[in-house]
């Protein structure tokens, strides 16, 4: 297999720094980082992810809102989405998956698992039905 190229859309530069490390660390992934909404939707068609991983809460431009604007995009509409949250609470899961989500990944994460966890997400996302 490829390296999985992976979108991450965080404005926490900490936690952005974080997970990139965490997947590349322990995973052949190929990771794209973006600071806000706005700048992903410039740049996502270009790198062409494979998944996309989402921060809930942002400033301007929040998660769900992007989530919308990727799904209206024709050659972004495939990719599988994972929403990264730290309200991971039963009622906001079930609206992220109402909306599209393939998953949610609670924070905190444990970075030495984060790879492994969206590996299972992204296999499940393209197993044949």
């Amino acid at each position: 297999m490829t390296a999985l190229r992976v979108a991450y859309v965080e404005d926490e530069n900490d936690i952005r720094e974080l997970t990139e490390i965490a997947l590349t660390s322990f995973a052949d992934f190929t990771v794209q980082t973006y600071a806000s909404g706005a700048e992903a939707l410039a740049a996502l068609e270009a790198f062409a992810p494979d998944l996309i991983l989402l921060d809930v809460m942002m400033p301007a431009m929040d998660g769900k809102t992007l989530f919308g604007h990727i799904t209206r995009t024709e050659a972004l509409a495939e990719v599988p989405v994972v929403f990264m949250t730290a309200k991971a609470l039963p009622a906001e899961c079930e609206e992220l998956r109402a909306l599209g989500a393939v998953g949610i990944i609670s924070k905190p994460y444990d970075p030495v698992t984060l790879a492994d966890q969206v590996t299972e997400l992204w296999r499940a996302a393209t197993a044949p039905s």
